[in-house]
């Protein structure tokens, strides 16, 4: 292993392999567990665990929290190496050729101030906003600094959409994209794209961090990835959030004064976003199970497939792919579509597709609720008062229409049985923005 793999990094390695010669200077030796009486405190993801349930043979311990990542215990050690920046800056660092609206220019001037100054501050920018090209100009500034930055996700989707956009904007600066199912080998780089699960491996490494949906799961509400986003950045370093929909904690800390706020109410087009249509489909559940869809939704269907627009079908659970595709193929014999889930072995190959006009639609699970962008399509959400709908995933999944020049507009439809107060929620957090977004135009 490279001197440079320890670079602002924890590397485990086992205590047989080490116990009889001092690392060589610069490398430092790190403890990987905590004891505290009866409770054993992992230091890569900051969970307590019972030693009882941690315990392994002759009074040692492991971390059962983030064991997915490799087990830690206390018969390893981290070995690390501060930070050094060693990193040669290839003008010109921005490659990117493209242009901002006003709106945008003025945000990206105050992400660009943030992180200069190594702020803790947050993006709040409607879904379709052009969140990933305002992040460009403070980027690029960093990296002439010589500065080392992470971009991540919770999503490996995210990071999937995300790190081809980046080379093509800094085709100069060296770049790494991190995410569990990544087969190559790590490599040390200047700006890194991974998941927010990654971020558990790296130590004091960035001066700036930007975290990209940090209200998506798994991040939001996750001590252990809010842990690893902390010790993942130097301790003067800055972070910034974008999301378009933040939640309670990143709220609460912008009303304490903690957390810097920038807002974009409007899409780069400078269209509102479309607004949520709600539908009565009382016993929906039942009619599907008998073989009928609710015929409101098949008009809808048919209505967008015969003016040409393609569209996402999101349904609750991954059971429920099975019942609607074949009521689907029946109604629509003449149109392709796919399923595809998280667990789906075929998902990014069906969503490359969709992306390539292979298909006429998708029907999926909140999987595609954010990161992903079709041009010009109509999202649909049947059972959208199901629980497994959040507030904030209903606006992101109503987000995904509109988002293109050529048709700004689009159709969102939610079918529900009932009256339910997540979709109120969420129609009204869209109708605030675009209020918002009204008031900014005038």
């Amino acid at each position: 292993m490279k001197l440079a793999d320890y670079y602002g990094r924890r590397v485990l390695v086992d205590r047989p392999e080490w116990q009889h010669a001092s690392p060589a200077p610069p490398i430092e030796v790190l403890p990987t567990m905590v004891r505290h009486g009866r409770m054993i405190r992992c230091l890569r993801c900051g969970q307590e665990t019972a030693c009882q349930i941690a315990a392994l043979p002759n009074n040692e311990f492991y971390c059962p929290r983030c064991i997915n990542l490799g087990r830690v215990s206390t018969l390893n050690k981290f070995y690390h190496v501060l930070e050094p920046n060693q990193f040669t800056v290839v003008q010109p660092v921005l490659t990117w050729t493209g242009q901002l609206s006003p709106l945008q220019e003025k945000a990206a001037a105050g992400v660009d101030a943030g992180m200069t100054a190594h702020r803790h501050q947050l993006l709040w920018a409607v879904t379709g906003a052009g969140k990933t090209e305002m992040m460009f100009r403070g980027i690029a500034h960093a990296l002439e600094r010589g500065e080392r930055l992470a971009v991540a996700s919770p999503r490996v989707d995210v990071c999937l959409e995300l790190y081809p956009r980046l080379q093509a904007a800094f085709q100069n600066t060296s770049m790494a994209l991190l995410h569990g199912r990544q087969e190559l080998p790590y490599r040390y780089a200047q700006l890194t794209v991974c998941t927010t699960h990654q971020l558990l491996r790296f130590y004091r490494a960035f001066d700036n961090l930007i975290i990209d949906e940090v209200d998506a799961f798994p991040f939001a509400a996750n001590d252990a990835l809010l842990f690893a986003s902390r010790q993942a950045v130097k301790e003067q370093g800055g972070c910034l959030y974008l999301t378009a929909t933040p939640g309670p904690a990143l709220l609460r800390q912008v009303k304490r004064g903690r957390l810097a706020v920038s807002y974009l109410p409007l899409r780069y087009h400078s269209h509102l976003l479309p607004r949520i249509r709600l539908r009565l489909a009382p016993g929906w559940r039942r009619g599907v199970q008998r073989g009928r869809l609710p015929a409101s939704l098949l008009n809808q269907l048919r209505r967008s497939l015969d003016a040409g627009y393609r569209f996402l079908l999101f349904v609750p659970h991954v059971a429920d792919l099975a019942v609607v595709r074949p009521l689907l193929q029946t109604a629509l014999p003449r149109h392709t579509f796919a399923t595809v889930h998280a667990a789906d072995p075929d998902r990014l190959t069906k969503v490359q597709g969709m992306r390539d006009g292979k298909y006429d639609f998708l029907v999926t699970t909140t999987i595609l609720e954010r990161g992903v962008t079709f041009p010009a399509i109509d999202v649909f959400v049947l059972g959208a008062d199901d629980p497994v709908f959040s507030s904030s995933a209903l606006v992101q999944i109503a987000g995904r229409a509109g988002r293109s020049l050529r048709r700004p507009t689009g159709t969102v439809c939610f079918w529900i049985a009932g009256q339910c107060r997540r979709v109120r929620a969420a129609v009204r957090q869209v109708d605030f923005m675009n209020r918002k977004g009204r008031a900014i135009s005038k």
